[in-house]
């Protein structure tokens, strides 16, 4: 799981870079762009913060990755079909992030880790 939270990141700093590059060679970059890169470049650490405190047997933080893992994808590529929102690339440099947290989503939905993390009552 941390792979993957740290595979999200990476690709969410490409994005940015990406922005930034286009924005300073007189390219289109929105200020949507801008701030939804550095939110989900931001959300990183934050992820893999509460993975490293899942893997070290905390419910809690098992629970909000499980939950943020589930979320953040289908976010991520629904804002990306919203028409005239943003350029098809940057929906599309976007959307390549999405598939490391469904692989979070998985992993943490699996039988081996809803038995070692039973729901709280």
């Amino acid at each position: 799981m941390k792979k993957c939270v740290t595979l999200f990141g990476a690709v969410s700093a490409v994005v940015l870079g990406v922005v930034a590059v286009m924005a300073f060679t007189g390219h289109e970059a929105t200020s949507f762009m801008w701030i939804r890169g550095a939110v989900l470049l931001a959300v990183t650490p934050l992820i893999h913060r509460m993975t490293v405190r899942a893997s070290e047997g905390s419910y809690k933080a098992f629970d909000r990755v499980r939950t943020l893992s589930t979320v953040m994808p289908i976010a991520i590529i629904g804002v990306d079909l919203i028409p005239g929102l943003c350029p098809a690339w940057y929906a599309v440099l976007q959307g390549l992030s999405a598939p490391a947290l469904i692989g979070v989503a998985f992993v943490t939905r699996g039988s081996a880790l809803s038995a070692a993390f039973p729901k709280k009552k």
